[in-house]
C-alpha cells in the first residue's frame, strides 16, 4: 500500500523526484559502484536505496544526502537554498524596508 504522500504529491515534484532517483543511479554506475555498494555505504536496506533511485518520495531526507555525499555532491547542500540567491526571500526583505525611518521617543525622567 502506497503512503498518503503519493496521493498529494503534485505530478511536477513527482517527475523531478522520478528524475533525480534516475540522476542518483545514473552517476552510481558511472562511478562504477554497485547497489550493494551504495547500501552499505549509506547503511539501508536494498529496498529503501532501490526505491531512492527511483525518487520515492517517502524515503528518509537523509538517505538522498548520504548518496549524494557517497557520489560526490555533497557541497551542493550548503548551495541549494542559497539566501543570497533566493529572489523571492529578497524582494520580500525590500517590502518591508520602512519608508521612514523616525527616531524613537524617549520616556519622560
Amino acid at each position: 500500500m502506497k503512503s498518503a504522500v503519493h496521493q498529494i504529491l503534485p505530478p511536477p515534484l513527482r517527475r523531478s523526484l522520478a528524475k533525480f532517483g534516475a540522476d542518483i543511479a545514473l552517476a552510481r554506475r558511472k562511478r562504477g559502484l554497485t547497489v550493494e555498494m551504495m547500501r552499505e555505504r549509506l547503511a539501508v536496506s536494498k529496498a529503501t536505496y532501490r526505491r531512492a533511485e527511483k525518487g520515492d518520495p517517502t524515503v528518509a531526507f537523509g538517505v538522498y544526502a548520504m548518496a549524494l555525499q557517497v557520489l560526490g555532491f555533497g557541497a551542493l547542500w550548503g548551495e541549494m537554498i542559497d539566501v543570497s540567491r533566493d529572489e523571492q526571500g529578497l524582494l520580500l526583505d525590500a517590502d518591508r524596508i520602512p519608508q521612514r525611518v523616525r527616531p524613537k521617543k524617549e520616556a519622560p525622567l
